[in-house]
């Protein structure tokens, strides 16, 4: 199942990605596709410790982001579309990320010199990063490079793309 994960209003999304827009409407128990938006707000992490210690793998806020480590078991493709905010994702998609850490365990391990989690479950996602902006500067085009890579080793990815647009209509076409 792919997860989308994108800071569009919902009808841009919709506009922009017709086809991918209606895979969540199948009506089918598993559906091939997961988007989420920012028309679902999502609270922000407060770092309690509570998705690792009291409800290992789920959040303790209730709202509709609290199994986003269940969700992150079952995708085998997770791609990110965010405006890219000096060098990062944009407010909603860090939250979201910021929600996921429940995917993984609160003990580190070291992979190639740096401190990455521990997996919590042995899927092996491909993460796909589609960041947008007209003024992306190269800084922060290799700033965002590098986090969304560091991401990628972190959540334990079987591979990871990271793409640059001067505007979402780029975008369009090569979301496979």
């Amino acid at each position: 199942m792919k997860t989308i994960i994108h800071d569009f209003d919902s009808a841009v999304f919709e506009e922009l990605f017709p086809e991918t827009a209606q895979l969540t409407r199948l009506g089918t128990s598993e559906p091939p596709a997961v988007i989420l938006s920012p028309m679902y707000p999502a609270r922000p992490c407060i770092g309690c410790f509570g998705c690792w210690i009291k409800t290992p793998g789920s959040c303790v806020l209730p709202d509709s982001y609290q199994e986003m480590g269940k969700l992150l078991s079952r995708t085998s493709e997770l791609i990110l579309i965010s405006r890219c905010c000096y060098g990062g994702y944009s407010p909603y998609v860090k939250n979201v990320l910021d929600r996921s850490i429940g995917y993984l365990q609160p003990f580190f391990r070291i992979i190639d010199g740096e401190m990455h989690h521990v997996m919590r479950h042995d899927n092996r996602m491909a993460i796909t990063t589609h960041f947008y902006g007209d003024a992306i500067t190269k800084l922060e085009e290799e700033t965002a490079e590098r986090l969304a890579k560091a991401n990628a080793v972190n959540f334990g990815a079987s591979g990871c793309t990271v793409h640059f647009y001067q505007t979402p209509e780029q975008i369009r076409g090569n979301m496979a």
